[in-house]
């Protein structure tokens, strides 16, 4: 009987381990995760709005991934949410895409959220101000359904006899001939035929790691570093009741640099993550009308190529969110847009006196001290440029949350199947190629297809 062994239990994961049942229900399944298993991921910042530092994140790691506490927001295309497209071709990512949602469907129960279609007239308004809206369909099912749905996966895959293993962290694929060993933190846990790892953007020591030992070439990727911008909710009505989510691109003035305005939610809150003992912003909202705020948030993050011959990008964005850590006394940075451009360092008085009571409690601060000039010029600029779009974006109480990052760092390469090395696959976001749910579960449902 083949057995597969599955690194990660986020939904490129999940994905995967549903197809490889589907496709031959006898084939011995382990997915391991190095969280909890998704009914005990709890978050305490949850009661006191402020980050506690677990030693494990329950909002990044666990079964369903960092997806499962996020917006549930399943991006229908490939216009964004990474480049799928490029690697399978058009037509194929976007028939894997759609699997992904019919799937979803089949487990979400009644009141399948419905599709927020693209606009012209949206597009056309951003394109008059030299904005470029990345706009496709969008299902949003929220934090509070994307998480039930997923609760849903995970127990037909326990029923239907994959193996769980929560709180294990791997830390080494050993590969003798054709079998894989796979080294946990206490020795030997199991041997595999096949071998997927969807570890997300956390794992990605971990693929550098087995990937420079077993001598696979690693491109360099891109790194975002930004904020979490806040505000009320109206400012962006407009956008998010007829699209949902406003994807924006924008090429500043200064540096001709690529800016980029994504993870909209409406009606949300902001939310701080744990990413190995660095806080950074995030956020989320939820689909059921009373759980929703007066505020919207989004972040606008500056993009970011680092050429030879510096090759690490990743410590680069991680010292970066450090400093802001250092300067918060261990937590997210706040600062009022209006103290920002004049200057001044925001304080707890100022920020009481704010008409967007922030949703995450975050420490006032200054925001110049921690990201460099040409970021922080990209960012002014890039909410300038919103504002002629959104009027009331670059209002003195918009609140920016410091920092929030996004690592694309490393692309290992794979042939065609995402294949690293005989009977070991990498799939979602610790892949490099994808950047969101649908194209991560997209990269699952096809390497199972193609693994036998």
């Amino acid at each position: 009987m083949a057995k597969v062994a599955i690194i990660g239990g986020g939904i490129g994961g999940l994905m995967a381990a549903y197809r490889l049942k589907q496709n031959n229900k006898d084939i011995n399944i382990t997915i391991f995760d190095s969280g909890h298993m998704i009914e005990k991921r709890h978050c305490p910042a949850n009661k006191n709005m402020g980050c506690v530092h677990c030693k494990v994140c329950s909002i990044t790691c666990g079964f369903a991934g960092a997806g499962a506490f996020s917006d549930g927001k399943f991006n229908l295309g490939t216009a964004y949410g990474g480049t799928l497209g490029e690697a399978l071709g058009e037509d194929v990512a976007n028939e894997y895409i759609n699997e992904v949602d019919k799937v979803l469907e089949s487990f979400a129960g009644e009141n399948y959220p419905k599709l927020f279609l693209s606009n012209e007239e949206l597009k056309l308004k951003c394109l008059q101000n030299n904005l470029r809206l990345l706009d496709m369909n969008v299902r949003h099912l929220g934090t509070d359904k994307n998480l039930q749905t997923m609760e849903s996966l995970i127990k037909w895959l326990k029923e239907n006899g994959v193996e769980l293993v929560s709180d294990t962290t791997i830390k080494e694929i050993k590969i003798s001939g054709k079998e894989h060993i796979l080294i946990g933190e206490t020795g030997e846990l199991t041997k595999a035929d096949k071998v997927v790892i969807a570890t997300g953007r956390g794992g990605a020591k971990f693929v550098t790691e087995f990937c420079e030992k077993n001598g696979i070439n690693m491109d360099s990727n891109s790194v975002d570093i930004g904020v979490r911008v806040e505000m009320k909710d109206i400012i962006w009505r407009e956008f998010s009741s007829a699209i949902y989510e406003p994807k924006i691109l924008y090429r500043t003035k200064t540096f001709e640099d690529r800016t980029r305005m994504f993870c909209f939610n409406q009606g949300g809150l902001v939310s701080a993550e744990n990413n190995h003992g660095i806080i950074t912003a995030n956020g989320h909202s939820y689909a059921e009308p009373e759980k929703k705020t007066e505020n919207c948030n989004f972040a606008i993050l500056s993009s970011i190529h680092f050429t030879k011959p510096f090759n690490k990008p990743t410590e680069y964005a991680e010292y970066i969110a450090r400093m802001a850590n250092m300067i918060g006394n261990g937590n997210v940075l706040v600062q009022r847009f209006g103290d920002l451009i004049r200057g001044r360092r925001t304080n707890d008085h100022r920020l009481g006196q704010n008409t967007v009571i922030p949703t995450l409690r975050a420490t006032a601060g200054d925001l110049s001290l921690v990201l460099p000039h040409r970021m922080l010029t990209n960012i002014i600029e890039t909410i300038y440029a919103l504002d002629k779009v959104a009027p009331g974006t670059a209002n003195d109480d918009t609140l920016l949350y410091g920092c929030e990052n996004k690592y694309y760092s490393i692309r290992p390469q794979t042939d065609s199947d995402f294949r690293l090395t005989e009977g070991v696959y990498l799939i979602g976001d610790g892949s490099g190629i994808t950047r969101g749910l649908s194209q991560a579960g997209a990269m699952g449902l096809y390497i199972a297809d193609k693994m036998f």
